[in-house]
């Protein structure tokens, strides 16, 4: 029986490569996306077409109800759960903290940390032994910007990704003994659409000279480590923080 992964924010960026990347590894897949129902449909078309069961799942990660409507929808078609990529995220303009307010620290905290805590609880009742589960894995998508700050560009993301680096370290411990690993990734300026929310689409360009390999990297350099992350071969692996970020 295949594997089953759920990966969050899976219609565009380094979500959708890493659902192209586990279809090609064999994995039964369900894609979670929140808006774009256009992108997510292409890219459950392109995984299908690989060979693979898959369903997409409209959901908000950061609405409870929501989240856990998108689970017994996994339960319903797919019916088990193995591996939590916890992809979904977002970030707002470009702008200094005396310039933001309330209403966007919800909303970046909803999506980046929220959401991901959610997920990982409604994957933990279904993984767990303690639950009556076969174990699995989750794989967290935090950033470099968690140690870096972002300054005068997007702190409060920034410190959303420093939550998830610290909610990595402390779940992986609590469920260690239950059959569940839990790491995260932390990419550096990656090749996607999430500047464009910033406000500047070539930002990758413009920064790529701090980085030491001198270039931005690919979403399916991301999927790569997410799968690594996910599979038996980081069998005694879990609470690890795996930059990806060129050497930044």
């Amino acid at each position: 029986m295949s594997r089953v992964m759920l990966i969050t924010g899976a219609s565009r960026g380094i979500g959708a490569a890493t659902a192209r990347l586990a279809a090609q590894q064999g994995y039964a897949l369900c894609l979670n996306y929140h808006q774009r129902a256009d992108a997510a449909n292409a890219v459950l078309e392109q995984v299908r077409g690989l060979g693979v069961t898959a369903i997409a799942v409209q959901a908000d990660v950061a609405d409870e109800t929501q989240v856990l409507h998108m689970f017994e929808a996994i339960d319903r078609e797919l019916g088990r759960l193995d591996v939590l990529v916890n992809n979904a995220g977002m970030l707002e303009q470009q702008m200094r903290l005396e310039q933001m307010d309330a209403a966007r620290w919800g909303r970046v905290l909803g999506a980046n940390v929220i959401g991901s805590f959610l997920c990982a609880r409604e994957a933990i009742k279904r993984m767990s032994t303690r639950h009556g589960g076969q174990g699995g894995a989750i794989v967290n998508l935090s950033s470099v910007a968690a140690r870096l700050g972002a300054p005068g560009e997007y702190i409060d993301y920034a410190a959303a990704k420093g939550a998830i680096d610290s909610m990595t370290l402390g779940l992986a411990k609590e469920v260690a003994s239950e059959g569940i690993r839990v790491n995260a990734v932390r990419p550096g300026v990656i090749h996607t659409d999430i500047h464009a929310a910033g406000g500047e689409p070539d930002r990758v360009e413009r920064v790529k000279a701090s980085v030491p390999m001198g270039r931005g990297g690919q979403a399916e350099e991301i999927a790569e480590a997410i799968l690594w992350l996910a599979s038996e071969q980081a069998s005694y692996t879990s609470g690890a923080l795996l930059d990806v970020a060129g050497g930044r």
